[in-house]
């Protein structure tokens, strides 16, 4: 629970679950806080911090958009086509070719007996050029069709893969790949296209130049890299093998160590991490349950290692008190909040150099933050 203070005129939010003291050893959950930090886990420019708490929440209800959409029961077309959706009695719905669409906004319909929850940064690939999903939010179970916010992360592209309109994910393998942090948080705090566009032309350009050997080496470049440089999908670039062998040597021994912290500490509600690249804490993520977690783990470990794939450069190693203060601090100068009634409540708080973002559900039975981000400003 958060409570709001007004000071001077200025809202001060105290977030009472996820203070940690700073005195508190690493792995020890205090009453006061609910949350605690464990030692770091490292590989390469990597570092991410598990973050374990003292209760977990009954997430069991909410579906995921990589389950929806491999199971046919969430639909995700271009804006245009939502005079198209058609509820069929005992199908699902049909999408038909009418109008254009929108750069910034698509439509989703939910047929599942199970509301839906979206993560801001979840990458949809297909329709006339893929889309990173703009904030968290709710979806209700069997839903009208809803307009989604988004933006763009294929700059250039505006015909439908393979003539059709729908979100498929077939460039990710059929999973909504989840973008780095410095491309989630263009998304999610700049709101900004062309700084998203910005962000996803910088990630390509690196991973393009280290496929290309230097000049003075007297080596060819990496076949891969004309590829690369061909493609204005962030997703394609990121989804291509080498790139992904890259990601990998930094992501695999990350997410084998931090499953095993799982498994050993599951009893104590393993529900999140903070992350740090290049020695400066960057991101973090934490949700209302172990069992969500490890839903969203795999992708979740690889957005991360990419974002550690292309900002390398050595920095200094950050400490478990250093990590701790980051995910103290959630006092904000300012909140904004969305809300859809009895469904959800998205909240960003602005505070000193950094920005959180919690998803709190309404549903029946919840009222929990099933989602809370916070990312370095």
């Amino acid at each position: 629970m958060r409570l709001a203070v007004v000071v001077g005129g200025v809202c001060l939010l105290v977030a009472a679950a996820f203070v940690v003291p700073c005195m508190t050893q690493a792995g020890e959950v205090t009453p006061s806080s609910g949350y605690a930090l464990l030692e770091p886990i490292r590989s390469g420019n990597l570092t991410v911090f598990p973050v374990v708490a003292n209760k977990s929440y009954d997430t069991g209800q909410f579906l995921t958009l990589d389950e929806g959409i491999r199971g046919g029961e969430v639909v995700v077309a271009e804006a245009g086509q939502a005079q198209g959706l058609i509820r069929r009695r005992a199908g699902r719905p049909v999408v038909r070719p009418s109008g254009d669409g929108e750069v910034n906004r698509l439509v989703l319909v939910n047929n599942s007996q199970r509301p839906l929850l979206l993560l801001a940064g979840e990458i949809v690939t297909g329709g006339k050029q893929d889309r990173v999903i703009g904030k968290d939010r709710i979806v209700p179970a069997e839903s009208d069709p809803v307009d989604l916010s988004v933006f763009c992360v294929e700059p250039g592209r505006w015909v439908p893969t393979n003539g059709k309109y729908q979100f498929d994910n077939a460039a990710s393998g059929g999973m909504a790949m989840l973008a780095a942090p410095a491309v989630r948080a263009k998304a999610m705090g700049a709101k900004d296209q062309q700084q998203v566009w910005d962000e996803v032309r910088k990630s390509q350009k690196v991973i393009v130049e280290s496929q290309a050997a230097p000049v003075a080496t007297g080596l060819a470049a990496h076949p891969v890299a004309g590829e690369l440089s061909s493609t204005t999908s962030y997703a394609r670039v990121m989804s291509n093998k080498v790139v992904q062998e890259e990601v990998d040597k930094v992501a695999a021994p990350i997410q084998r160590s931090y499953e095993s912290v799982i498994r050993q500490l599951r009893d104590k509600n393993a529900v999140g991490v903070v992350v740090a690249v290049n020695g400066e804490i960057v991101w973090a993520d934490i949700f209302a349950s172990t069992q969500l977690l490890l839903k969203y783990w795999p992708k979740l470990v690889r957005s991360y290692a990419s974002e550690a794939v292309v900002t390398r450069a050595k920095g200094g190693e950050i400490t478990v008190r250093q990590a701790q203060r980051f995910l103290d601090d959630l006092q904000g100068r300012h909140e904004t909040a969305d809300t859809e009634p009895g469904v959800y409540r998205q909240a960003e708080i602005t505070g000193n150099g950094f920005r959180v973002f919690e998803l709190t559900s309404l549903l029946p039975k919840t009222g929990f933050a099933v989602h809370v981000a916070k990312m370095a400003d």
